[in-house]
């Protein structure tokens, strides 16, 4: 029998899993290989193959592959948790951009533990124990997780719509995860702890060399407005994902909204203050892709007009060059993540004309012919009026190399999500960012869904090379995360991946989103949503994309 492995013609034997298969043609990488893709699907090496199928290998350098690891470790890491310190709770936080970040739940970790923990775990990989599959009931689940003292598990499983789901097993340990694993623990064998107060840090394999951990990265605004927005969830008991669902449930989620939207409010006006204090005239704000910055820079800039000023606004959209003098990617398609996609010169000599009084005639860009415009418009700023500059290159120094430091107040922001599923499985950031641009496009552009997921991985590689590296050069960072969006954007999202099909590229994705959302409930409280909110750049009825009547 006979399938495409990677372009190449592979015969196979009946009864051969794609672990037997790889191991026979990949005898010196095979522990490389983490998973398999075959037509749209992302299936473990131990699924069996079909034949007449295209198959590729997923290794570490790919998006499913990172996470089949990412999640193996994790899983490793819970074992070692639970045969070193059973009565101690742990929880799964954010990741960084060398791994991930866990703590104690109402405990303190200390140097001795994190040593205890890492050796363990080693242990556990030179044991190459497998990760099995076992279905169970729900209820059978929530009996297991209860006697567990899990009840972070018990209170969200009984929200799941299905009778019947799927857990893994490893060395005796039941837990469940949304995505493939590893067929064993020996293959996620390059890790490294570190102390990281309150918590540690699981170091993840360096993707320039995935032989080794990556080094550790410090990242002390983001973590600081991560743990604002940690500290703010406890606070108003919204930590996982059965905390949303049960306000939705109760019918108290209504005033859970206002105390978001509230939170939203004086954080924007406190950097509102800042800004006025700073004695700066140009305000730069960026962020990743679906992070709210044109609805976050139309409230900065009300906020700024209760303050007595009058912020003018320079769109960076009007400086890009035109579409065909663009240079194509590896891929022969273009790439306007770049900076070097926008007239970075006129942009600066545009900028240091505003700034010393002079007016300027700007540019206008026509998205619909990818060209700049012979019209112009004039601009000229009075004495003391600020600058308003919102656009994914905001930080990037070579932007606005040509206005001092001092004069620029700068201002990170990201959808940061710190609502959790449960304690052990948290929800990125990058997929909340997904569902609101899936939702967005689709609402305003008539985009595809499976169109918008086409460009999410330059997207994202976008913001690895031209946005994040410049984040902690912000005076500033506001998370626009609501946590309580993910049960709005359901109603929207939903349907939408429920109709992407298996033979999609983008299956796997799809799913992925699909199995986190099966455990979020809708909730249908929409009128409480304030016009100017964040969310309403997603979802609709944004006041600031109004006509005037």
């Amino acid at each position: 029998m006979n399938i495409t492995l990677n372009n190449r013609a592979i015969t196979y034997d009946v009864g051969d899993s794609f672990l037997d298969i790889v191991n026979r043609t990949y005898p010196s990488d095979a522990r490389r290989i983490l998973g398999i893709r075959m037509g749209g699907k992302t299936l473990p090496l131990s699924a069996r193959p079909q034949e007449g199928y295209d198959v590729t290998t997923l290794d570490y350098g790919s998006e499913e592959g990172f996470r089949i690891y990412e999640r193996s470790l994790r899983f490793v890491f819970l074992l070692a948790m639970h045969q070193l310190y059973p009565d101690k709770h742990v929880r799964i936080e954010n990741s960084t951009s060398s791994g991930l970040l866990a703590r104690l739940v109402d405990a303190k970790m200390d140097e001795h533990m994190v040593e205890m923990i890492e050796q363990r775990m080693r242990d556990i990989v030179l044991q190459d124990l497998p990760f099995t599959k076992r279905v169970i009931s729900r209820n059978e689940a929530i009996k297991l997780f209860d006697a567990q003292g899990y009840d972070d598990k018990v209170k969200l499983l009984k929200y799941r719509p299905f009778d019947h789901f799927q857990l893994y097993s490893l060395d005796g340990l039941l837990e469940y995860f949304y995505g493939e694993m590893a067929p064993s623990t020996g293959y996620v064998s390059v890790f490294k702890l570190n102390l990281y107060l309150p918590g540690l840090e699981i170091l993840l394999p360096d993707p320039k060399d995935p032989s080794v951990p990556a080094p550790h990265e410090d990242h002390p605004q983001l973590l600081r407005t991560f743990a604002e927005s940690q500290r703010w969830g406890t606070i108003l008991g919204c930590a996982n994902a059965a905390d949303l669902n049960g306000m939705v449930a109760k019918r108290t989620l209504r005033e859970f909204i206002r105390v978001n939207e509230a939170l939203h409010e004086k954080s924007i006006s406190g950097i509102a203050d800042k800004f006025v204090s700073s004695g700066a005239q140009l305000i730069l704000v960026a962020g990743p892709s679906s992070s709210g910055k044109t609805t976050f820079t139309h409230r900065l800039s009300i906020l700024l007009r209760v303050q007595g000023l009058k912020p003018m606004k320079l769109s960076l959209d009007d400086y890009y060059i035109d579409r065909d003098k663009i240079p194509l990617d590896e891929n022969g398609e273009l790439d306007l993540e770049r900076l070097d996609t926008l007239d970075v010169k006129l942009f600066n000599e545009h900028l240091v004309k505003l700034l010393q009084g002079e007016p300027i005639d700007a540019p206008i860009f026509d998205f619909l012919t990818g060209t700049r415009l012979q019209k112009t418009h004039r601009m000229q700023l009075e004495p003391g009026q600020p600058v308003l500059v919102e656009g994914i290159h905001g930080l990037n120094p070579a932007l606005t190399m040509q206005v001092p430091r001092e004069q620029k107040f700068m201002i990170y922001i990201s959808a940061l999500t710190t609502l959790n599923l449960d304690d052990h499985n948290r929800i990125r950031t990058t997929d909340v960012r997904l569902l609101r641009r899936l939702v967005r496009d689709h609402q305003f552009r008539g985009t595809h869904p499976e169109e918008t997921m086409s460009m999410w991985n330059s997207v994202r590689r976008g913001e690895q090379e031209y946005i994040f590296p410049h984040q902690e050069r912000a005076d500033v960072m506001f998370n626009s995360t609501l946590v309580y969006e993910l049960a709005i954007l359901k109603k929207y999202a939903y349907p939408l991946l429920l109709n992407i099909k298996e033979d999609s590229p983008f299956y796997t994705r799809a799913r992925r989103l699909v199995k986190f959302l099966n455990y979020i409930m809708t909730a249908e409280v929409e009128d409480e949503i304030p016009l100017n909110s964040i969310l309403r750049e997603f979802v609709g009825g944004c006041t600031f994309y109004r006509e005037e009547d």
